[in-house]
């Protein structure tokens, strides 16, 4: 199970306490330094059932800088996650990544089911 997190992350941070706490064993990525590739996001929302505008930071600084709430209804998906790939910090974090599952952001209802 990959953990993609940003250290600085208030939110991260409750995350990882919340795996450590439950005994869950996770590799551990720090997005800034090891932004997702295009492949993988590709397929991560392929896998998935969320919106590809759920992997969006939409709270982030450089979101909001490159005025993407009005721009991404424009976009393609292709573009969509090529402009995902490019930077770590419009990601949204933390991502929980297993062979059945991909999560993002940090619900801890829905991660109970990591603990099976």
């Amino acid at each position: 199970m990959f953990f993609i997190e940003y250290p600085k992350c208030t939110t991260c941070k409750r995350a990882k306490k919340w795996l450590d706490d439950n005994g869950i064993e996770y590799e551990d990525r720090n997005i800034k330094e090891e932004n997702p590739t295009y492949d993988e996001l590709k397929k991560w929302y392929s896998q998935g059932s969320l919106p590809l505008k759920k992997f969006f930071n939409t709270s982030g600084m450089l979101y909001r800088e490159l005025q993407l709430k009005d721009k991404l209804k424009n976009m393609t998906e292709e573009e969509q996650l090529r402009l995902l790939a490019s930077d770590g910090m419009l990601v949204k974090r933390p991502i929980v990544v297993t062979d059945e599952k991909i999560l993002v952001g940090f619900k801890p209802d829905e991660w109970e089911e990591l603990k099976q």
